[in-house]
């Protein structure tokens, strides 16, 4: 197949005469290899959340679509994220996630770095006992950090370099929520729920932006916040999702429940809203807790979901971050036969990418446009490239 000529002109029609998405960007490994490049590399992605190196030292390794990252807390409490590679032959540096007590060294020769990427000792470089050498010039080759951001403890990264900043990209989806711009803090260990799933990336955000199946797929949910108490939120080209007006607070017992976030306008004592910044991070704001959730493409037809839950005080009860864990679990859990059924659907030949119920998928349709636009940019940028 000639992945650069792979139609997507029927996803750019009104909703009423739209189809989704080819069946190639969601089976086809070459396709899959387009969108990493496209929509991953190009635009900011989420990588990890702070919380996985707390302290100053930790660092975590992460594998971004085959790339080798290093995530690391330096000595002056900053997170940043570096190319997990040393500058002399290209080996790995950190395996597992450990916690860097002087440098960063290259189990392979020794080479050492400081934490802010800093290449601080090359031993033996000039021959035996000859530590320097004039041709190896350190401070033009400490680590290569990728270019990062920070938002509410969620790492994004632009791979690329080449897109606007973050505050530009996602300046309305951060107007909207600027309520929510205050500090937040990870339940732990209690509050960290990961599954392994047999999908493409798409359908997960594809099914997180629509409320249409929640009385099917999600009867307890839909027993409290009804298909009729949600309603869409569309920016075309920025962002897409739902929000419910009926979000109904977990208690405990004794009948406590979380603290809100401070300041939060009348709206939030009912409301909830599900967005996700594009293209791989969905989140969910409500007026006691935030999640977030993190997709890793590890292929084609294969995603790791991780979801962190995050509150407005460092001191909440265990026992209730423990059932409203629970409780976000059993959702995302229902989830699954929607989003691996799918993905086994699109093995259907005669599949034209589904249609769209005009009332009720326009959030997915503007996803599906989205993806559409980056992948159209990148074989633009590639023709032109060639010529």
């Amino acid at each position: 197949m000639d992945h650069s000529r792979t139609d997507l002109s029927s996803v750019h029609r009104p909703i009423a005469e739209a189809n989704g998405l080819p069946n190639a960007h969601y089976i086809d490994t070459g396709v899959f290899d387009e969108e990493k490049n496209a929509v991953f590399f190009e635009n900011w992605s989420g990588l990890a959340v702070a919380a996985d190196v707390p302290q100053v030292g930790d660092a975590k390794p992460v594998t971004f679509l085959g790339m080798p990252l290093l995530v690391v807390r330096d000595k002056q409490d900053n997170v940043r994220v570096f190319q997990n590679i040393c500058r002399h032959r290209g080996m790995i540096l950190v395996e597992e996630p450990r916690k860097i007590e002087g440098a960063i060294r290259c189990p392979y020769h020794s080479w050492c770095y400081a934490t802010d990427g800093r290449l601080v000792s090359t031993p033996h470089v000039g021959g035996p006992g000859q530590n320097v050498h004039d041709a190896i010039d350190k401070a033009t080759l400490g680590l290569i950090e990728v270019r990062s951001h920070i938002w509410n403890d969620v790492i994004f990264v632009n791979i690329s370099g080449n897109a606007d900043p973050f505050e530009v990209v996602h300046a309305d989806l951060l107007a909207r929520w600027a309520e929510f711009d205050v500090p937040v803090y990870h339940g732990g260990a209690d509050s960290r729920i990961q599954l392994d799933l047999k999908t493409n990336w798409k359908l997960i955000v594809e099914n997180y932006c629509e409320s249409y199946h929640l009385p099917w797929v999600h009867p307890g949910l839909n027993s409290y916040s009804r298909l009729e108490d949600h309603y869409h939120i569309e920016n075309v080209g920025k962002f897409s999702g739902q929000g419910t007006h009926v979000y109904r607070q977990i208690k405990d017992e004794d009948g406590s429940v979380f603290p809100d976030f401070p300041g939060l306008s009348d709206k939030w004592q009912a409301a909830g809203e599900y967005l996700t910044f594009l293209p791989n991070v969905m989140v969910g704001v409500q007026r006691d807790h935030i999640f977030v959730i993190l997709l890793d493409p590890i292929a084609v037809d294969r995603t790791i979901e991780t979801a962190h839950l995050y509150y407005a005080s460092p001191e909440t009860s265990a026992k209730l971050r423990a059932k409203n864990t629970e409780q976000w679990q059993v959702v995302f859990v229902e989830d699954i036969m929607a989003v691996e059924g799918m993905q086994r659907g699109r093995h259907g030949g005669g599949f034209d990418g589904g249609r769209f119920s005009p009332a009720m998928d326009g959030p997915t349709h503007l996803f599906h446009q989205w993806v559409a636009s980056c992948v159209e940019l990148g074989r633009t940028a590639k023709a032109t490239a060639a010529e």
